[in-house]
C-alpha cells in the first residue's frame, strides 16, 4: 500500500485479514519508495522542501516563490544532519538553495526522497522519533543533510496512512557548502543493491520501535513471493486518478483498467478450473478402463481431498473482488453526496449574496416618489 494518502496516492484494494491463503502471524505494513528529485522531470529540491514541510521558499537560481504555508496535514518537519555539521545547514532554505546552485547540469538529480509508511501501531511521538532516528542512521552513513516532513493521513484515505517525506542531499555537508557526490550517487553504482540495503535498515529501525512500544507486529521488507505469501501486491491509484475522482464522484480510467483486469483474472481462473475438471474425468476414465480399481480409487480420494481447498480459493478471490466493487461504489456515492452539499452551499450563498446587494442598491437609489397634482387655491 502506498501510504501517502494527503498526497494523493489512494489504495484500490487489499487482501483482508481472514483470507485463508494469507499468513496468520501479525503483521504491520512496509512501505518504502525512492524518488530522484531531477531537474530533466522540471523537479526542483526547493519546491520539493516547500511543499513537503509546508512552508514558503525562494529559488535563488530560478527567481520561483513555493509558498505552501497553507497546505494541511504537516504535523512536523525536522531537518537531521550528520554529526559536527555546520550551523548554516540547519536553514532550510539556504540548504535547498545550496543544493540547487552546487549542480551545474540540466538534468541533474538535486535530491533523493524516501517516502516511508510509518506503523500506525506507534504513538505520533513515537512514529517522529523512528523517522528521525532513521534520518540520523542515513546522515552519519552518508555525509548528507536529511529534511524529515510527518504527513498525517488523508482526510478521505485511510486512517492509518502516517508516512514521512525524508528528503535528503546528494553532495555531503562541509564547513561553507555541500561537496562531494556521496557514495551511493556515484555513477556505476549498483542502485538495486543501495535500494535493498536501505529497505532493510527502515525495516530493522521500524520493528525496533514496535518492539520498543510493546507491540507483537512486524514489518518485512522482502518481496511477497520471498515471504511465501501467496497474494498480488497492493495497488494505487495515484495522485492524477485520485485527485480526478475525488473532483467528479466517477471511477477514472484506471480504476476501470485495474477491475476489467480482475474480471478477466477471475474468467481465466474459471476456464482453467473447468479445464482441470476435465481433465481429471479422462484421467479417472483411462484408469477405469485400465483396471486398475484400486489406483482410481486412491486417486479419486487424493482429488476430493484437494477440491474443497481450491474451491475455497476461487470463492474467496471472488467475494473480495464483490466487497471491492461494493466498497468503491459506497465511497463514490458518498463523495457525490459531498459534492452535491457543497454545490447546493455554493447556489444559497450566491443568492444570498444578490439578495444582500440588491437590498444595498435600494437603500443607495430608491425610487422616486411620483409627482402630484396639487391644484392652485381661488
Amino acid at each position: 500500500m502506498t501510504p501517502c494518502g494527503s498526497c494523493g496516492t489512494i489504495p484500490i484494494f487489499r487482501i483482508r485479514e481472514n483470507n485463508p491463503i494469507q499468513k496468520t502471524e501479525d503483521m504491520a505494513i512496509f512501505h518504502l519508495s525512492v524518488k530522484p528529485i531531477s531537474r530533466s522531470a522540471g523537479r526542483s529540491s526547493t519546491a520539493a522542501a516547500a511543499y513537503r514541510a509546508g512552508e514558503k521558499i525562494i529559488d535563488e537560481r530560478t527567481g520561483e516563490i513555493h509558498d505552501y504555508t497553507r497546505k494541511k496535514g504537516v504535523e512536523s518537519a525536522d531537518m537531521v544532519l550528520p554529526d559536527g555539521a555546520p550551523e548554516w545547514a540547519t536553514n532550510r532554505a539556504q540548504l535547498w538553495n545550496t543544493a540547487e546552485l552546487a549542480e551545474k547540469r540540466k538534468d541533474a538529480c538535486v535530491a533523493r526522497e524516501y517516502e516511508v509508511a510509518l506503523p500506525a501501531e506507534l504513538s505520533a511521538q513515537e512514529r517522529r522519533k523512528l523517522a528521525l532516528d532513521f534520518a540520523k542512521d542515513m546522515a552519519n552513513r552518508e555525509g548528507c543533510a536529511v529534511d524529515v516532513a510527518i504527513h498525517a493521513p488523508g482526510r478521505e484515505g485511510d486512517n492509518r496512512n502516517h508516512h514521512a517525506h525524508i528528503l535528503r542531499t546528494t553532495r555531503k555537508v562541509e564547513a561553507e557548502r555541500l561537496g562531494a557526490k556521496l557514495d551511493t550517487e556515484q555513477a556505476g553504482r549498483k542502485r538495486k543493491n543501495d535500494l535493498e540495503e536501505v529497505r532493510e535498515r527502515w525495516a530493522s529501525f521500524s520493528n525496533a520501535a514496535l518492539e520498543r512500544a510493546g507491540v507483537a507486529e512486524r514489518i518485512d521488507h522482502r518481496t511477497l513471493q520471498a515471504q511465501g505469501i501467496d497474494r498480488e501486491p497492493t495497488q494505487h491509484l495515484g495522485p492524477a486518478a485520485s485527485g480526478y475522482e475525488r473532483r467528479t464522484g466517477q471511477p477514472s480510467d484506471k480504476r476501470h483498467a485495474w477491475e476489467q483486469d480482475a474480471a478477466e483474472r477471475l474468467a481465466r481462473a474459471k476456464e482453467a478450473g473447468e479445464l482441470e475438471r476435465q481433465a481429471h474425468q479422462a484421467d479417472r476414465s483411462i484408469l477405469d478402463l485400465s483396471g486398475d480399481l484400486q489406483a482410481a480409487k486412491a486417486d479419486r480420494d487424493r482429488r476430493a481431498a484437494v477440491a474443497p481447498a481450491v474451491a475455497a480459493g476461487v470463492a474467496g478471490f471472488r467475494a473480495q473482488y464483490e466487497q471491492h466493487k461494493a466498497d468503491q461504489a459506497a465511497k463514490l456515492q458518498a463523495l457525490q453526496v459531498i459534492e452535491r452539499h457543497r454545490l447546493d452551499q455554493e447556489r444559497r450563498q450566491a443568492e444570498q449574496t444578490a439578495e444582500v446587494k440588491r437590498q444595498t442598491q435600494a437603500q443607495i437609489h430608491p425610487p422616486a416618489e411620483p409627482e402630484r397634482d396639487i391644484g392652485h387655491s381661488r
